[in-house]
């Protein structure tokens, strides 16, 4: 049978790159600050012991307490797994996606949105494959879509179905959906934030120091098309105006070490205040492959632990 359109729109490789995922398949997302869980010998947690409702099973490892150990499944399968509760998860990755007007900018193969979604993709399979917990936010100026941390590999077909609605027609308001996220995720958390940044800096940092003292860890992927940041522009240009700003018909040249010097005033002030709040700051052009800059932060996050 032939796959549905809605199917195929659906479907989870659109945002999986295998060259991606196989670079990836080796290296373990471990939360840099004290994360809250079950302290299972990979993330470190304030918190011991086991809530009261069962989860799922996982296979014994060397370490392990024996006394969880189900031997109702060792006696029927001759091997040893351990019962998980509902409040042991290792780790909880939030994944907060910029769906704003801006982010469907692109000028060459893949847009800042696609781009964003390929690597939040890449990232929930990781989490989802270690048996960790995945929860995806859409926003803009405001939240839309809220997917609670879940276990279950199907929860990135949802997200994939989230992603595939695209960009929306608006602007995006960072900071008060920041400060927003602080209250509503209770249980300490690392959050992604997926973004071009284009908004009110302060108001943004003012968000991010608010989910820094609740305790989550912060890591800033920040997305930039590479014309953006390099203002290649020479002949007489209209530029689309987007999120509720006109259309500008101008000369670039006349411009450009203006634009670049603002840009680059923007980027600093960025870098400097996520630096400020201990935030991983990384820098993503969507021109630079997608299993490269993955697996080059992740590497660097194993090897600063």
């Amino acid at each position: 049978m032939a796959d549905t359109p809605e199917a195929i729109a659906d479907d989870p490789r659109k945002y999986l790159e295998p060259l991606t995922l196989a670079k990836l398949r080796s290296l373990e997302l471990k939360a840099r600050l004290v994360v809250e869980g079950y302290l299972s010998g990979m993330h470190k947690s304030p918190y011991h012991g086991f809530s009261v409702e069962f989860a799922q099973h996982r296979e014994y490892v060397p370490g392990d307490d024996i006394k969880h150990i189900d031997w109702k499944v060792y006696s029927r399968t001759g091997r040893f797994y351990l019962k998980q509760y509902e409040e042991e998860t290792n780790l909880v990755c939030w994944i907060l996606l910029d769906v704003s007007e801006s982010m469907k900018y692109g000028s060459g193969a893949m847009t800042k949105f696609d781009y964003a979604c390929t690597a939040a993709a890449a990232l929930a399979y990781m989490v989802l494959k270690q048996s960790d917990a995945v929860g995806f936010v859409a926003f803009d100026k405001s939240v839309r879509s809220f997917l609670k941390p879940s276990t279950q590999p199907s929860h990135l077909k949802e997200m994939v179905h989230v992603m595939n609605q695209g960009v929306q027609k608006e602007k995006s308001r960072m900071g008060p959906l920041f400060h927003d996220m602080a209250e509503r995720i209770n249980r300490r958390s690392i959050l992604f934030v997926l973004s071009d940044m284009f908004d009110e800096t302060n108001e943004i940092l003012a968000g991010f120091k608010h989910l820094r003292h609740r305790r989550h860890e912060v890591v800033l992927w920040h997305i930039l098309d590479t014309a953006e940041v390099t203002f290649p522009f020479q002949d007489s240009t209209l530029f689309r105006g987007l999120e509720e700003y006109p259309d500008l018909l101008t000369e670039p040249r006349s411009l450009r070490d203006s634009y670049l010097e603002q840009f680059n005033g923007f980027l600093k002030e960025i870098q400097r205040g996520c630096r400020d709040q201990n935030i991983d700051y990384v820098h993503l052009k969507t021109d630079t492959p997608m299993n490269v800059a993955l697996s080059s932060y992740l590497s660097h996050r194993l090897m600063r632990r």
